[in-house]
């Protein structure tokens, strides 16, 4: 029988590269999370600066206009990585799963093989040949 030994290496390399996939993730969503806040440390202390908090008074700061736009689309991205983090963890859910149903059958055929080769070898030794 053929060896099932690359597949399973492949398997064992797709949960690695999910793993290390995750963890990216997870780096750049922490990254992005702290880049937001300060963001909201310097909106904070731009509108105490101008006396003005609505971002809609005609005199806001153009500042903290720029900064509260860019802590958004940080937010946003850290939200779209975050969904991203939930579809690698389950593509490595999936892949650990496949892995284990190979290593499973990659045993089984290990099994019957030695069982086969015992087999034979008792018939070879003299022994009659069992039905």
């Amino acid at each position: 029988m053929k060896s099932r030994e690359p597949l399973i290496r492949a398997k064992r390399f797709k949960i690695e590269d999910a793993r290390r996939r995750i963890v990216r993730i997870d780096t750049m969503i922490a990254e992005f999370d702290r880049m937001a806040a300060d963001l909201d440390r310097d909106i904070a202390g731009e509108e105490e600066r101008s006396g003005i908090s609505d971002p809609r008074h005609f005199a806001y700061s153009p500042l903290a206009a720029a900064a509260r736009q860019r802590r958004d689309n940080l937010s946003r991205s850290a939200q779209d990585l975050r969904t991203q983090r939930d579809e690698a963890e389950s593509a490595l859910a999936d892949a650990e799963a496949q892995l284990q149903m190979e290593e499973a059958a990659s045993e089984r055929e290990r099994v019957n093989e030695a069982e086969a080769l015992e087999r034979r070898s008792g018939w070879r030794m003299g022994e009659p040949a069992r039905a």
